[in-house]
């Protein structure tokens, strides 16, 4: 029952023949209410509209804008369960002492109505009892989600002292087979920095690849050359955020982003 309900639940983000486009939109819980952030229900709406894949949502949005969500084309639904310190504390402040979280379990996002849950994977921190209660963390979560059929997305991430190049195609493969062998069913991580090493790393790993955006680009046609570049590579799609809500027209640079990402749909990499 639950591998069927996970199946289901991921074709809602994942099609076969078919790049997914995902916004994430879950920025606001460790940056506060950042550019583009600021009135979270009208911009829901405008990513539903478009016709995207999937969206990247905090339980308080989920719930606090389920109307913009409801419709004819909704997107599939991925709820952010854990917190951390990677990025800073809210305020500002230096980071310190790296510590992260769960805010929810899967679950309460199933009951919330999302098809697919999604944790950090940290590792190059220098942080020994940070990275072991990391890996113990996914290790729960991924448990939890078997047992109830949902899906389980593992952003992987090379951060810290010991990591010169987060795109280091070592620190790739490392992270992301590490997220497939806890029981992760897709990726969220880097880009290598071009396809041909991109598709090294999707070919490298035993489960589908998205590519994260990270900050906003200096133009919407750099974060375009990107999607472009994940496409090419043979990943499954893209996890796209500042790039999105912080464009100079969101509504043409999803469209543009969808063209980029169907250019390449017949080339998948080998799995």
């Amino acid at each position: 029952m639950s591998d069927c309900g996970k199946k289901i639940r991921l074709n809602r983000i994942v099609r076969p023949g078919r790049k997914s486009l995902v916004v994430a939109f879950d920025h606001a819980l460790v940056l506060g209410p950042i550019s583009g952030t600021e009135y979270p229900a009208d911009q829901i709406r405008r990513f539903t509209d478009a016709g995207v894949d999937a969206i990247l949502l905090n339980l308080g949005l989920i719930r606090g804008c389920i109307e913009s969500l409801l419709g004819g084309s909704m997107p599939g639904i991925i709820a952010r369960i854990d917190w951390t310190t990677l990025w800073g504390m809210p305020g500002g402040d230096a980071p310190g002492e790296l510590r992260s979280c769960l805010v929810a379990r899967p679950e309460d996002a199933l009951r919330n109505g999302a098809d697919a849950v999604i944790t950090y994977l940290a590792v190059g921190t220098g942080d020994s009892d940070f990275e072991t209660k990391e890996v113990a963390r996914n290790a729960e979560v991924a448990r939890e989600c078997e047992r109830i059929g949902m899906p389980l997305i593992i952003e992987s991430l090379a951060r810290g002292k010991n990591v010169e190049n987060p795109a280091d195609p070592k620190w790739l493969k490392l992270h992301t087979r590490m997220a497939a062998e806890l029981g992760a069913d897709l990726v969220k991580t880097d880009y290598a920095g071009d396809p041909a090493t991109m598709r090294d790393v999707v070919e490298n790993c035993p489960i589908p690849i998205l590519v994260l955006g990270g900050s906003r680009y200096s133009s919407d046609a750099e974060a375009l050359a990107l999607i472009h570049g994940v496409a090419a590579a043979g990943a499954a799609g893209v996890f796209f955020g500042r790039n999105v809500f912080q464009a100079d027209d969101i509504d043409a640079f999803l469209q543009n982003a969808r063209a980029a990402l169907n250019e390449s749909e017949t080339s998948p990499a080998r799995r």
